[in-house]
This record gives C-alpha cells, structure tokens and sequence, in this order.
C-alpha cells in the first residue's frame, strides 16, 4: 500500500490541492492500493501531552495510524514551506505516532518528498530537513526530490493547471512507482 500525505492542517491549502493531485496521479499509474491522508483529518485534540504515552493516545490517532501508516510500505509527503521548513504539525505528528508501533510505522519503508511553496526555492530546505528526520526514523528517502516552487502560478480554481507542474508530478509519481 501506498499513503499520500498532505503535510499541513491548514485549511484550503494549496498544498491539499497538490497532495490530491499528486494521489489521483499515482493511482493512474498503479495496480497497487493507494490512500490519501491529510493532517486536516487529525482532531487536534489528539495531539496533546498524554499522545506521548501509549495509554494515553487518543482512539482517533490510533486508527490513523493503522489504517494510513503501519500498513504502507510507501510513503510520499506533500510539505508546505512554513518559515524555511516543513509544518510543525508534521513534526507533531510523526511524534505522536512513533510512540506506538513504532518500527512497523516507520522502519524500511520508502518514501517521497513533495516540496510546495510560492517562492522560488519549492521548500528545499523543508525537504533536506524532512529527508534528515525520515532517515532516522528508518525510511529510504528517494534521492529525487520534487521542489514545486511559485506554486500560486501552478493552480487555478483549485486545481494543478499548470502542464509543466502536472509532467512534473507525473514523472515524480513514476519514479516513485519504480523505487
């Protein structure tokens, strides 16, 4: 199984539109099960103190993360640039889930890194400090990385409208497929 995930929480996100791009994308190219996951979907009130405790997480975290993560044996981020690096939900949410299953979460499965930001850098610094985290954790980050910068040009009425952007993510999800 493969996971998409949107790597923020914020609402109408230019990365939600992305990230579903992204997940119709390697769908069509793939026999293989795929699912979407958004950090939108996470009830905040499950990312609290008592989340450090196995006992103490929520229900809510628990079925997230058995049905979207410990049975995927790939990943791919979509990561917004938030002040030079990715979301601190996504920080919070990969904490949150590496008390609990942590090596079948997190241990020798690979992963994608999807950059989204409207400036011109497309979060690289993001995706090194994302690759760096991910490599800890046991992933096999793939050495491609898809930096998608000046994003606000890439997309009209709420969908990926631009042909480069789209053959872009398409070759990305390719590779991916391959790795």
């Amino acid at each position: 199984m493969i996971t998409i995930i949107s790597g923020t929480n914020r609402k109408n996100s230019k990365t939600e539109i992305v990230a579903k791009h992204y997940y119709e994308t390697i769908k069509s190219i793939t026999d293989a099960p795929v699912k979407y996951f958004s950090l939108q979907d996470i009830p905040l009130d499950t990312l609290n103190p008592e989340m450090y405790e196995e006992n103490g997480q929520s229900s809510e975290l628990r079925k997230l993360q058995d049905e979207y993560l410990v049975d995927a044996h790939k990943w791919v981020i979509i990561s917004p640039e938030y002040n030079g690096s990715y979301p601190g939900v996504l920080k919070l949410f990969l904490d949150a889930v590496s008390i609990r299953k942590y090596k079948e979460t997190f241990k020798n499965k690979k992963l994608g890194l999807v950059g989204v930001a409207s400036g011109r850098g497309g979060n690289l610094r993001g995706l090194d400090q994302l690759t760096n985290s991910m490599n800890y954790l046991g992933f096999s980050v793939m050495a491609n990385k898809l930096p998608l910068s000046l994003i606000d040009k890439s997309i009209s009425n709420e969908q990926v409208s631009n042909e480069a952007t789209e053959s872009a993510i398409f070759n990305h999800a390719e590779q991916f497929i391959k790795f």
